[in-house]
């Protein structure tokens, strides 16, 4: 390939942006061609001056017309409800969109009750999920990709195998934990260092909103799953504890490993998973042990990569036809 595809970011100002931005600046196909935010008027350097030398860009007050006369496919880091004011315009000029926000993840019915009413119900009948371990072929074709949310990635990728072996009926239980940098830039109560420091917090035990994103793409009960997310302080990273009832005799290291075999991104661990291993990377590392009938997976991922931006350019590479992993450098950052 000698002419680069041309690709923008919306919503440059926060953390999945600014990784979005790093990436794509050594992406060998992608040619990061406009970026923009609510507000413009910068460049991406004075939003994040870890870039001073190496991409001065302008960021510009988002326009779909501009945006689209300059770009094949577009990433939409901005938060939910806002992407769906973009994604309906970009979609009829013919744009490419990986949506990393929620708004095109779940059906309508489950988004209105655990977000707010949705406008583009046009759009979600033919979106696809964009987890590449699930949906690859339909990835393929699709123009419309809603990116997983970081919690449904991890728990997703390690129930996934299992998902037959599970006793019907009985609870799902996944204890989870994330860096700070999950709640995203803008400061809060809940976030402030005060808050966070030397401490450790469960929040919207049983009813947080990616309950219902697990339980609809493993096609679980909502009721089923019992989805309890904690608040680390930690910048990156996340780790789940998923427990689980399971019936009949399996080797459930070489299930894992027979299901996840033909997977680049998937690592099945001889010893529990650390979120270090996996920072900076878009690996999904996977260990599993059994007790009798209770099956435990322990499955960590970097939020900010494999659970949000790495994971959105693996999306884009398989849209536009390209190698998966192109620009994708799995190297953690280690120590």
């Amino acid at each position: 390939m000698t002419k680069k595809i041309a690709v923008g970011i919306v919503g440059a100002t926060g953390y999945t942006g600014l990784e979005l931005v790093k990436i794509i600046l050594n992406h060998p196909f992608f040619d990061l061609s406009y970026i923009g935010n609510s507000q413009g008027n910068t460049t991406i350097n004075r939003l994040h001056p870890s870039l001073n030398s190496i991409c001065e860009d302008e960021v510009h007050k988002t326009d779909v017309n501009e945006m689209a006369k300059k770009c094949e496919l577009v990433f939409l880091a901005v938060p939910h409800k806002t992407a769906m004011a973009y994604v309906k315009p970009l979609m009829e000029l013919g744009v490419k969109v990986v949506d990393l926000s929620a708004d095109y993840r779940l059906t309508q019915e489950v988004y209105e009750e655990f977000y707010q009413a949705h406008t583009d119900s046009k759009n979600l009948e033919h979106v696809v999920y964009g987890l590449p371990e699930m949906f690859r072929e339909e990835i393929k074709k699709a123009k419309l990709v809603a990116n997983p949310g970081c919690f449904p990635t991890s728990s997703i990728l390690g129930l996934l195998p299992f998902i037959d072996k599970r006793q019907e009926g009985t609870p799902v239980i996944i204890d989870a934990k994330t860096g700070v940098s999950g709640a995203g830039k803008k400061l809060s109560d809940t976030t402030h260092f005060v808050n966070v420091n030397d401490n450790l917090f469960a929040y919207n035990p049983l009813m947080h909103r990616h309950a219902p994103e697990i339980a609809q793409k493993l096609n679980i009960p909502f009721d089923e799953i019992n989805f309890v997310p904690h608040l680390v302080p930690l910048t990156r990273g996340m780790i789940s504890s998923i427990y689980i009832q399971v019936d009949g005799k399996f080797d459930e290291v070489k299930l894992i490993e027979e299901f996840y075999k033909n997977e680049k991104n998937v690592r099945i661990s001889e010893i529990p998973v650390d979120m270090k291993s996996v920072a900076g990377t878009n690996f999904c590392d996977i260990y599993v042990k059994r007790k009798g009938d209770l099956l435990f997976i322990s499955s960590a991922i970097d939020n900010l990569l494999r659970g949000a931006s790495s994971q959105a350019v693996v999306n884009a590479n398989i849209m536009m036809g390209l190698d998966e992993n192109a620009g994708i450098l799995n190297i953690a950052y280690v120590p």
